[in-house]
């Protein structure tokens, strides 16, 4: 196990029959799992590491669902996606910094609230609350919104 990874993040890299240097190194692989929990999006997650996303649910896969691999990628997807929420709450609620440019300088800025994300997010802790899974499109809205800023 990684000492590096928080206790719900931490497992044994899957073994590879053959070590590749641009393939799913064990540092390819405690990086991913830590871009994961910070998105919570296995395409962007992947990406972050040049890997692909297909590559990635391969890897899952090879290592089996009853792994280290797998409980650290089940923990980082929750973590991912509690964060996007948080920050779909935090933006809804306090809005966007958008800056106003006229003559070719910023002049100000403006704020943006978004009442269709603060609808979604509130959804989602709704039915966390009633112990019911959360849909994906209310998620899937949220994190749309969260890439879009960033």
């Amino acid at each position: 196990m990684d000492d590096a990874l928080p206790d719900d993040l931490a497992f044994d890299p899957v073994p590879s029959a053959r070590q590749r240097r641009d393939g799913w190194t064990p540092e390819r692989q405690r990086a991913f799992i830590l871009a994961l929990a910070g998105l919570g999006l296995v395409g962007a997650a992947a990406r972050s590491v040049g890997m692909s996303r297909k590559s990635a649910y391969a890897l899952l896969k090879r290592a089996g669902p009853e792994s280290g691999f797998a409980r650290a990628w089940d923990a980082a997807v929750d973590r991912g996606r509690a964060h996007a929420l948080d920050l779909g709450i935090e933006r809804a609620i306090h809005g966007t910094q958008i800056p106003v440019f006229h003559g070719g300088l910023q002049r100000g800025v403006r704020t943006v609230y978004d009442n269709r994300l603060l609808i979604a997010a509130l959804r989602a802790v709704e039915r966390a609350d009633a112990s019911l899974p959360s849909p994906q499109e209310d998620l899937a809205t949220i994190q749309r919104f969260v890439a879009g800023l960033t």
